[in-house]
């Protein structure tokens, strides 16, 4: 097996007391010898491994918690624990190369604590099984007698295995979902500086006049307010004027034209989900970083990007291979708390709380996501060379990973006004990590061998789907790279051709007559 083939899900490390309350449970009324002896030879056992497994705990940074007394968990990812297991070192390295802080020895302690109780309780599930077997029989009554207590003695142990069982599962789900996707063995290792030049495009316009950035030619040609929206909703919110609001359109209703030609469905999507979809596609709704608006005394959110609401349509489905693959290209509304950033490199529109976005969206065998990608990304500097901008297109280092992508191209492009490049899109292949957490399946069309009978137990296994998803268009960044690089010396911007169809025909934002 591939290492990319584990696929996990990411939301905070989190551990309880659970490993040194869970067998501590008072034994049942009754026991045979034989019962008895089992019980406290797994109770040792297992108290054993349950100190050794708070030892690991305390590695866990402090501010990641698990309150005991919570609920059990919404959703499980389909984790593939026996795999971990078999490629610890890799699984390792790889949450190394990420930074990642999952702990990985948590997982596996805990693992073996439950595949070991696992046993124990189909253990006893065989001694129920044949003590109610031997009771079918003739029997003497005080023999009957004395297994009549024995079914009551080991019905009474089942019931307390099983329920340790159910937690010591929850338990497992809770630490192995910090677990991140493999990588690309072709990705940079390092932080973002590490990252490589996959393509450049263009080079920088040069200027025979003082230029100016966005905020002075949105505020000089009456395109952006700033201030207003400031008193309205608060900093990092901005309303669009005049032939702004025509060029968001115009960029939109483009960007869909020329997507949609190669086979992508149009969509709309809702902008508040529920918290499970959201940690389901990898992002993280609570805590004090996290970048999702969440509703107060509901469990749902803002989208910060359409790929969540897009990514959970097929949830808890099984798709027929002939129906993949599955291509949208989504417009929505994003929110983001945008907590953390800070100083010039975020100011005016290149970092705010909403915007517009149109977002692709894909579905495929696994086979196919490494060519999916490579055509997700065709798009994009397809689109973004059209609109001629100068920009580079980086396949980013591993440290630079969010938790899904098993790959991730950035395409940065030159923002002359702002005097530095900066993401205007990024697309992500993020194999099956967020598919096992959605429950996405397919059915191959794989034909019976021949002499195979038709029926269930000879239909093709079901497998789990591959998603990417990669921008089309920010526009908010846009605006910046168009107002930047196509302002003139008397103060005006030109549309771009491609753009002017879009717009009624406008070929030239001018200054207001005062």
């Amino acid at each position: 097996m591939s290492l990319h083939k584990l696929r996990l899900a990411a939301v905070p490390v989190t551990f309880s007391t659970f490993s040194s309350r869970l067998f501590l449970k008072p034994f049942p009324n009754t026991l045979t010898l034989g019962s008895f002896s089992r019980l406290v030879q797994r109770r040792k056992s297992l108290l054993f491994r349950a100190f050794s497994a708070s030892a690991v705990v305390q590695d866990i940074p402090t501010t990641q918690t698990y309150d005991s007394s919570a609920a059990r968990p919404q959703w499980k990812a389909s984790i593939d624990f026996k795999w971990i297991r078999d490629n610890k070192e890799a699984v390792e390295i790889n949450i190394k190369n990420r930074n990642s802080n999952a702990n990985l020895e948590a997982v596996l302690e805990l693992y073996e604590n439950m595949v070991n109780l696992q046993k124990e309780v189909e253990g006893l599930r065989e001694e129920r099984n044949n003590v109610a077997k031997k009771m079918k029989g003739k029997l003497e009554p005080p023999e009957r007698e004395r297994l009549v207590e024995e079914g009551k003695s080991l019905k009474e142990s089942l019931v307390t295995l099983e329920e340790d069982l159910v937690k010591l599962k929850d338990e497992l789900q809770h630490v192995a979902q910090s677990i991140p996707n493999m990588t690309h063995p072709d990705v940079p290792v390092g932080g973002e500086d590490s990252s490589a030049i996959r393509k450049e495009v263009g080079s920088p316009r040069e200027f025979s006049f003082p230029i100016k950035d966005h905020l002075q030619l949105g505020k000089d040609l009456d395109l952006i307010d700033f201030d207003s929206a400031a008193e309205v909703s608060g900093s990092k919110f901005f309303y669009l004027k005049n032939e702004a609001v025509l060029l968001e359109m115009a960029l939109l209703n483009w960007t869909l034209s020329q997507v949609m030609k190669k086979g992508f469905t149009p969509l709309t999507t809702p902008e508040i989900v529920r918290s499970s979809i959201v940690e389901k596609c990898g992002f993280q709704p609570r805590g004090d970083n996290t970048q999702v608006y969440s509703i107060d005394g509901t469990d749902q959110c803002l989208i910060g990007t359409a790929e969540i609401p897009v990514g959970g349509i097929h949830m808890d489905s099984i798709l027929l291979e002939s129906a993949l693959p599955l291509k949208y290209i989504a417009f929505s509304h994003c929110f983001r708390t945008e907590a953390g950033a800070a100083g010039a490199a975020t100011k005016g529109l290149y970092r705010v709380h909403q915007f517009s976005k149109a977002e692709m969206f894909v579905i495929c065998r696994p086979e196919d996501s490494e060519t999916f990608h490579q055509e997700l990304i065709q798009i994009e500097e397809d689109l973004f060379t059209s609109l001629g901008l100068h920009f580079k297109t980086l396949d980013m280092a591993t440290a630079d990973l969010g938790a899904p992508a098993y790959r991730k191209f950035d395409i940065e492009a030159w923002m002359p006004g702002l005097g530095r490049f900066g993401e205007i899109s990024s697309a992500s292949n993020c194999t099956d990590y967020q598919s096992r957490r959605l429950g996405i399946r397919y059915r191959p069309s794989e034909p019976l061998q021949t002499g195979a009978k038709k029926g269930k137990a000879n239909l093709p296994a079901i497998k789990f789907v591959h998603t990417l998803n990669a921008t089309a268009c920010a526009v908010p960044r846009m605006m910046v790279c168009l107002l930047e690089n196509y302002q003139q010396e008397d103060g005006s911007v030109v549309i771009p051709e491609p753009l002017r169809p879009f717009m009624g025909g406008i070929e030239l934002i001018k200054p207001k007559l005062m």
